[in-house]
């Protein structure tokens, strides 16, 4: 544009000197030519301000349009990621705004269901169950917020209802007669340069606390509900909650949290659950571990077992959640659980209607990969475990022998593909409901297969 310029002004200095010989030779006419010069150079400087003006709308143009072609070669890009990405990973559909889908079916058979519409006798029986959860979460990178909306939906109890037991077989059975449920709707804010965050809403508990790495997924890892959380901790349902955590140092995380203890969002300040958790995170020769201790109170109306006119006792207790890899393919994980034995709550219930409460409840086990064997998608686990009931609660049943009730899993996840995985499960239960199922007290071996489908 300034090459334009100055041959402008040499065309108009040329016609300077061409007009003005005559104007000379005129004698007088100087002024006239001037005048008219000047007017010509005024015509042409519009010309070319008029042609800057129209190459400067072409450049933008053309920036605008590389915009647009960035724009859309960097949502292909993100499209190209999600067709490529870790099935179960949520799949991200706008900036910060993630989509995730997956759906779980059991099919389990008894040889000794101990409770059956009120028949106690031996009787085998396979039952089905299903479940279906779609995620959708929103990250607010400028504010440090997220949300995070779980709806899930199921069927059947598969053989939950017709098993007596202080802790049953089937940790995904959820009926929801098929209808879709919001399982959590909740907002989380990080503070101080996100070394604490503070989450509130519908909340899950065990999302928070008593967690672990093999022994907390029943879609993937153990089904049984020992191996899952501790039935010895009395996790209210999800409901109105929340949940602080504070992280002064990576290897350490401590949390809060404060939840309505019936789940119900009526009157939450009468049954708050209240718990505290101490999250260790080692790396012992770059093999890391988690150690999580915990205290809880619930102040839902309990009953003393050897008092029963006292029915608004609180109860709480204690407990430790473990796990840690031992080499690149095994990991250990161990649980143990105490709550006070004096109290029970009259809305946790056996199958067949029956009060009990724990007092103790321990277990262990571990996770191998497949790699050794070329299966490196694949996992094996095995647990082990025991639930107390409580001293109390034996001396206020006359006759009961109120023993400990063992379990014992293991399961195998074979990959099948990236969308799917297969997983045959056995379990075997011993001393069922403390052996106080009249006429049956004989062990129940239970197995199962189950489907998990990521989408």
């Amino acid at each position: 544009m300034r090459f334009k310029g100055v041959l402008s002004w040499c065309l108009a200095l040329g016609m300077l000197v061409i007009l003005s010989v005559p104007a000379f030779a005129d004698g007088g006419n100087l002024e006239v030519a001037i005048g008219k010069l000047q007017a010509r150079l005024e015509e042409l400087e519009k010309k070319v301000e008029k042609q800057e003006s129209h190459i400067k709308d072409q450049e933008s143009t053309i920036g605008s349009q590389q915009e647009k072609i960035g724009a859309y070669e960097s949502k292909f890009a993100s499209f190209e990621e999600n067709l490529h990405r870790v099935p179960g990973e949520p799949l991200q559909i706008l900036e910060g705004l993630e989509l995730g889908a997956g759906g779980t079916v059991i099919l389990q058979g008894a040889d000794n269901t101990n409770y059956r519409d009120g028949d106690t006798q031996k009787a085998s029986r396979a039952d089905a169950s299903y479940s279906a959860d779609v995620t959708l979460s929103k990250e607010f990178k400028e504010i440090g917020g997220r949300a995070f909306i779980h709806l899930e939906a199921g069927q059947g109890a598969g053989l939950e209802d017709n098993l007596t037991l202080y802790s049953n077989v089937n940790r995904d059975s959820g009926d929801s007669e098929a209808k879709v449920e919001l399982t959590e709707f909740w907002y989380e804010q990080d503070l101080f340069n996100g070394k604490s965050a503070l989450t509130f809403g519908k909340l899950d508990p065990t999302a928070y606390f008593d967690q672990n790495e093999i022994a907390n997924d029943e879609t993937t890892q153990f089904l049984s509900w020992i191996f899952r959380n501790s039935p010895a901790l009395e996790f209210p349902d999800n409901g109105a909650g929340v949940r602080f955590a504070w992280m002064p140092a990576e290897w350490l995380e401590l949390g809060y949290g404060l939840f309505d203890g019936t789940g119900s969002w009526e009157d939450v300040g009468d049954s708050l659950f209240n718990i505290g958790q101490v999250h260790f995170k080692t790396n012992f020769l770059n093999l890391p571990g988690n150690y999580r201790f915990y205290a809880w109170n619930s102040n839902a109306d309990h009953t003393k077992w050897l008092d029963s006119e006292k029915t608004k006792e609180s109860a709480y207790g204690f407990g430790l959640s473990f796990d840690q890899k031992v080499n690149e393919i095994v990991t250990l994980f161990a649980r143990y659980g105490w709550q006070n034995p004096e109290v029970y709550n009259p809305e946790i219930t056996a199958a067949d209607g029956s009060n009990y409460s724990l007092e103790q409840s321990w277990s262990a086990g571990f996770q191998v990969e497949g790699k050794p064997w070329g299966r490196e998608n694949d996992a094996f686990g095995m647990a082990v475990g025991q639930v107390m009931p409580s001293d109390d609660y034996k001396n206020a049943n006359s006759g009961f022998q109120a023993k400990a009730e063992g379990h014992l899993e293991a399961y195998y996840r074979i990959y099948v593909n990236k969308h799917l995985s297969v997983s045959p499960d056995i379990q075997y239960i011993w001393n069922p409901f403390g052996k106080d199922i009249p006429g049956n007290t004989s062990g129940i071996f239970v197995g199962g297969l189950r489907a998990q489908v990521d989408f």
